[in-house]
């Protein structure tokens, strides 16, 4: 069993950006949690959080998009009201969402559509049994309270989440040390510095409608946020690397969350600008070898692709004594409507005989995890194929400046922005079935479509047919260039036979401006009988 309470608690900086954390008793913050399948947890989250008024940031100004704000008609005041059922969300009000996890839609368990818990309040308990079945990964915790997800995680609040037991799926792993990197983005400290002068002429920096550094294509110039790594800021334009030590040679497995609100990563790791084999592991928190082919238990890249959300564990080995290495983050195309991705340094790894050892390491002695209860999803025959699409509009389409208004829609309805004030899901299945969703991306930017409670398989790209050994919960849909003769897409073999996913929980795409923007939806699993 894993007991603990957490604070959350925010407060202005000198920037006037506004800094969220999650704080333990002893003064911890954002600690991983750290449990194993069929463990009990009991969170108490407190809510200290204070109105500091909406960060100052350009993105708030550009775009002049005010957040989308449900707030509950009530005779009481917030922090009297059931949290179970309130549905208030404002700046100050906050819950939790455990990214990744098979975890019923139900309070004090996974439910972010009315559960919402006011400052002040007593002390809100989550309580759940990770279950049983439950694969041995990473996973991680962040606030979702719709029209206001972003600013609590642009400014900090998330952590990791590992349920242990990995080497027991490879028992390549065992005795390895671990390390657990969180890369959060924040809003650019340093704004209005010149580019450095390392890089190469960039086009004119250009604003997008969300206010920051619109993609221009290069691979280089201002970012649209600055990225840190455990907390250690590499701000532009000169991006002075973190350090992590290792011992010359070392293999460690590194095991890494895009916390990210719309920040796009693209993970290598450099010997003196040589790109390096990754031994990728796990995705999303499932082994690779979740499948039964152990032939899948690692696959050796050169770079990891992470859209805000997801998760990769991979091997890596340390250089040798006085070579020059870095863990960088490559530049990701977003499309011509979305943010600038560039290159950038995140860490350097430095390397001596007498490097202090990482914080933990796996267990030396296991025993192999049984075999999975249910067929492997991708030997599954759907019973029914859906079609959603993400689309975007101009909240007035007379000024090219004004805000963006997100959709994500089931094809053939009506694109409306997410209302969570509707009694009626978008979506009903029921427990025990499969279904193949094909989903579009109508606009000229990436999207990164994520749903709750379950992890689906890729099974399909833009039509062309993909054979992946591996689960996510978070997969990039390529945008639309404006010339193809077809929309590009995703097909997803979505997975509820799980009976924890009865209940009604959302899924939405996780860049969280566009998320508190509209582009979500609600699914609601009905049981089997």
């Amino acid at each position: 069993m894993l007991s603990l309470e957490l604070t959350v608690r925010n407060h202005r900086e000198a920037d006037g950006s506004i800094r969220y954390c999650y704080v333990t008793a002893t003064g911890e913050q954002s600690p991983t949690l750290r449990m194993r399948p069929g463990d009990l947890l009991e969170l108490k989250l407190r809510n200290a959080l204070v109105d500091l008024g909406e960060p100052a940031t350009a993105g708030a100004a550009a775009s002049g998009a005010a957040p989308r704000t449900h707030v509950h008609k009530a005779a009481r005041p917030a922090a009297e009201q059931d949290p179970c059922t309130s549905g208030s969300m404002s700046l100050t009000s906050t819950n939790l969402h455990f990214h990744g996890l098979t975890v019923p839609p139900i309070c004090h368990q996974d439910e972010v559509l009315k559960t919402s818990i006011a400052a002040g309040a007593p002390p809100f308990e989550y309580r759940f049994r990770i279950p049983a079945h439950e694969s041995p990964g990473l996973y991680w915790y962040h606030p979702h309270i719709h029209g206001f997800t972003t600013a609590q995680v642009l400014g900090g609040a998330s952590g990791a989440l590992i349920i242990e037991g990995i080497e027991r799926a490879n028992p390549a792993l065992a005795g390895m040390t671990q390390r657990v990197l969180v890369i959060r983005d924040q809003d650019l400290m340093h704004p209005d510095a010149p580019p450095s002068k390392s890089e190469p002429v960039v086009p004119r920096m250009l604003i997008d409608r969300d206010g920051d550094s619109a993609n221009n294509g290069t691979g280089y110039g201002k970012p649209a946020k600055d990225l840190s790594i455990n907390y250690i800021p590499v701000p532009y334009p000169d991006y002075p690397p973190a350090a992590l030590e290792m011992r010359p040679g070392e293999r460690q497995l590194w095991r890494v969350v895009n916390a990210c609100g719309i920040t796009y990563l693209n993970l290598a790791v450099l010997f003196q600008h040589s790109p390096q084999k990754l031994g990728i592991v796990a995705i999303d928190g499932v082994p690779l070898n979740a499948n039964g082919n152990e032939d899948n238990a690692v696959e050796w890249r050169d770079h990891a692709g992470l859209p805000p959300g997801a998760r990769v564990e991979f091997i890596v080995t340390a250089p040798p004594q006085g070579l020059a290495a870095l863990l960088v983050t490559r530049t990701v195309d977003t499309g011509q409507g979305g943010e600038n991705d560039p290159n950038r340094a995140l860490a350097a790894i430095v390397t001596s005989p007498d490097a202090r050892p990482a914080a933990s390491t796996l267990p030396s002695e296991h025993e192999p995890l049984p075999p999975p209860a249910l067929p492997w999803l991708g030997n599954v025959a759907p019973v029914r194929v859906r079609r959603l699409y993400f689309s975007e509009k101009l909240s007035n389409p007379a000024d090219p400046n004004s805000a963006t208004d997100y959709y994500l829609t089931v094809d053939g309805e009506t694109p409306k922005p997410f209302d969570p004030a509707a009694s009626e899901p978008n979506i009903v299945v029921r427990q025990g079935d499969v279904e193949d969703w094909i989903i579009e991306n109508r606009s000229t930017e990436l999207h990164a479509f994520h749903i709750h409670q379950l992890h689906f398989l890729l099974v399909g790209w833009s039509g062309v047919p993909v054979d992946e050994p591996f689960l996510r919960d978070t997969v990039n849909v390529p945008y639309f260039n404006g010339r193809a003769l077809e929309y590009p897409s995703v097909r997803l073999r979505m997975d509820f036979r799980d009976p924890d996913t009865v209940g009604t929980f959302v899924y939405h795409c996780h860049l969280l401006e566009h998320e508190d923007g509209g582009m979500m939806g609600t699914i609601r699993v009905l049981p089997a009988t």
